[in-house]
């Protein structure tokens, strides 16, 4: 009996359990710090549907991988997010510490790829199910753990960053960037006028 198909609700689910034990290159403090200095990097990303770091053939490849992560159905999926964007410009900046060994990684999958399907000219121009089937094999390597996160990244942080284009991605779990905030904000606002401690919280 086949199971049922994941409902986007499912995915999501799931994205965020990605997101709380993916295997990473580096440590979650390392990779909240590159999302911190990613605005500093702004001036030298290049702009969407332009690369900085991949060249086009990588990025059709990593594209299709990120595409089967988060596919596109009844709603937007990754290539709509335009997670490659992210993904590029990650590696030519603020994650450029990653590009080498990414690289040989990338070419290790392509290697597979034609070894397993010598008469594809790329994984990209696999079919969705033979794309599906080939990541099933390599799903635990450094290379997908890698793209995974990042796709995650790409498909859910700021904007500003490159990807989740048009908010698409806070779409899909329904988050409207509308905050507005108010001081007082805590207790280093004790100072703030008509501040009152909540002394329950100070015992």
């Amino acid at each position: 009996m086949e199971s049922p198909p994941l409902s986007r609700r499912s995915l999501l689910q799931a994205i965020g359990a990605v997101i709380a034990t993916a295997a990473t290159p580096l440590g979650w403090e390392d990779v909240a710090q590159a999302m911190d200095d990613a605005d500093a990097h702004a001036g030298q990303l290049a702009g969407p549907g332009k690369l900085s770091f991949l060249t086009s053939a990588e990025a059709a490849d990593i594209e299709a991988v990120a595409a089967q992560i988060i596919p596109t159905d009844d709603t937007p999926g990754a290539r709509e997010a335009g997670v490659i964007d992210f993904i590029d410009r990650a590696l030519a900046t603020f994650y450029s510490q990653l590009g080498s060994d990414y690289r040989a990684q990338l070419t290790a999958f392509q290697a597979a790829c034609r070894e397993l399907h010598p008469g594809a000219l790329s994984f990209a121009a696999l079919t969705s199910d033979q794309q599906i089937e080939f990541l099933t094999r390599v799903d635990d390597t450094p290379f997908f753990n890698t793209t995974r996160l990042l796709t995650l990244l790409g498909m859910f942080a700021l904007p500003s960053y490159g990807g989740n284009r048009d908010g698409t991605g806070w779409k899909l779990l329904g988050f409207e960037d509308t905050h507005v905030f108010h001081p007082p904000f805590g207790y280093y606002d004790r100072d703030y006028p008509g501040f009152a401690a909540d002394a329950t919280k100070t015992r």
